[in-house]
């Protein structure tokens, strides 16, 4: 037996692009916009987390070209060592007055901020508690911790505080998304707050979903709710909303201090690249100067549910521009994936391990920079496929 004989019989990828239905690692070669060029076919982009629109933003890519001709490509070690610029701490001032904190800590992607988090805040003998639906790079941070994770039923209030109360509340930090990646929906977090106040326990709070989404300024699900203070933790990452890579944590100076000196994650990566820091705060500028960006993703977002829903499409316990619509099969899923991808649309399958087995769904995401024409397109081909297959 030789470790690498896992590799050679794994199939299942295999047999799915001998069958035609391979949905990853698709091509894109053009930027990622409203409109994509994927394997050569000019597609409207309905998959993207680009949920304000700003990777195409002339002076987003301005901040990065400016930045490579000041900084250089890289910063060739770890900010714990010789990686720290000054926008990086330009950026943790903004981001932490972003957030309602204290101080903020960026990281190289948003992983690692999870990851890095969890791992160093929770030690042996120590808890977290998680939503059952919680990203995966939560899990992960928890998995690296020499703590005991406990996980509750998603978004249920009486199994969060029946794992509380096996536990009494101590030691314990609690880990939800803001909004839930493939669900759409957002963490009830009053009544998180509440139940973290009655047992004395902590909260972290993951605003991957809910960064330039959610709150009056797009601060996050925590400003959404009037909870910034009752969130001990925010993470947040670049990905999305703020057209780049990257993430960042932010807190109290106290907990950010301890995280610069014991996270793992933060210590032994190389920095976040000038170029990439550059283009977040450019995004958090322009997020700041245009608020008709987030009101015009949630006017989308509106048409789109209200439309979806006409049509007979599950759209589950969505209310935000994340929109799944459940189709159950495996089969199903992959077979709307390929015909959409025909139609010119592309949109993202989602099926076992993300999601239980028979709960498979398509994926949409929505951008402020969709036009009305592009949606109306849109739902004209998910009208179509969806009478084809018998899903609505």
């Amino acid at each position: 037996m030789s470790i690498l004989d896992k590799c050679h019989s794994f199939q299942d990828a295999k047999r799915a692009i001998a069958l035609g239905y391979y949905p990853y690692f698709r091509e894109i070669s053009s930027e990622q916009d409203t409109e994509v060029i994927c394997n050569g076919q000019k597609m409207l982009m309905m998959g993207s987390n680009s949920y304000l629109g700003l990777t195409t933003h002339p002076k987003v890519k301005e901040a990065a070209i400016e930045a490579i001709k000041k900084y250089g490509s890289g910063c060739a070690g770890s900010r714990f060592l010789n990686g720290t610029l000054d926008i990086h701490i330009e950026l943790e001032a903004e981001l932490a007055k972003l957030v309602g904190k204290e101080a903020a800590l960026a990281y190289p992607t948003g992983y690692q901020a999870n990851v890095g988090c969890i791992s160093a805040m929770v030690n042996k003998h120590e808890y977290m508690i998680t939503d059952k639906y919680d990203h995966a790079s939560i899990l992960d941070g928890c998995s690296l911790s020499q703590g005991t994770m406990l996980r509750f039923n998603h978004n249920d209030m009486a199994s969060l505080e029946h794992a509380l109360s096996r536990v009494d509340g101590k030691n314990c930090l609690i880990i939800v998304d803001g909004i839930f990646s493939m669900e759409g929906d957002i963490a009830d977090l009053p009544n998180i707050c509440k139940l973290a106040a009655k047992y004395g326990a902590n909260l972290m709070v993951d605003e991957a979903h809910s960064l330039g989404v959610l709150g009056e300024k797009g601060a996050g699900s925590a400003a959404h709710f009037g909870l910034t203070k009752q969130s001990d933790f925010i993470m947040g990452t670049f990905s999305k909303s703020l057209a780049s890579v990257g993430g960042f944590i932010a807190a109290d100076e106290e907990l950010i201090h301890y995280l610069k000196h014991k996270s793992r994650a933060l210590i032994f990566s190389a920095s976040l690249p000038p170029a990439s820091t550059a283009s977040v705060l450019a995004a958090l500028k322009i997020m700041e100067e245009e608020p008709e960006r987030i009101a015009r993703l949630w006017e989308i977002t509106h048409y789109m549910l209200d439309e979806f829903q006409k049509m007979g499409y599950n759209t589950g316990t969505s209310c935000t521009p994340v929109v799944p619509l459940h189709v159950g099969d495996m089969m199903v899923a992959f077979e709307m994936w390929k015909r959409l991808g025909n139609e010119g649309v592309f949109i993202n399958p989602v099926v076992p391990p993300a999601v239980p087995p028979n709960s498979c769904l398509i994926r949409c995401s929505f951008m402020a920079t969709h036009t009305n024409a592009q949606l109306d397109f849109a739902l004209d081909k998910f009208r179509k496929i969806g009478k084809e297959l018998r899903v609505i």
